[in-house]
């Protein structure tokens, strides 16, 4: 039996307050990256997340804790946009179940490329090993 695809790749917009409405549009991102692949999440998925986060300007990305902007990006593939933990603070569909399934985590922030219009890099895949 073939393996069950696992990575997706997504460009993300740059980080813009409010937190909440950068949350909807990296769901958004994913969303729409995730329907033209054959990619689904299981809750029983052992998950990696690389994340390049560009920033504009003079001083943006001295200012950003990558903490936060990682809690942000991992609540968005939750479907987590603002609210409670509750069932109710999830208004929009899950992409990862859970973000407990993440095991590793890489973050790195910089100057946004030329190129790069603002946009970091976002990769989901299965844990390759611990």
């Amino acid at each position: 039996m073939p393996k069950r695809p696992m990575k997706l790749s997504i460009r993300i917009p740059e980080y813009a307050p409010p937190r909440n409405t950068w949350r909807k549009a990296i769901h958004r991102a994913v969303l729409e990256r995730q329907r033209a692949s054959p990619v689904r999440y299981k809750p029983t998925d052992r998950l990696e997340l690389s994340l390049r986060l560009y920033f504009t300007g003079e001083r943006p990305a001295e200012i950003h804790d990558v903490d936060n902007r990682l809690k942000d990006c991992l609540d968005a593939l939750q479907g987590r946009v603002g609210g409670t933990k509750t069932k109710a603070g999830r208004i929009l569909k899950a992409i990862v179940p859970n973000d407990r399934q993440i095991w590793r985590v890489v973050v790195q922030k910089s100057r946004a490329p030329k190129n790069s219009h603002g946009r970091g890099h976002l990769t989901i895949r299965k844990l390759s090993s611990l």
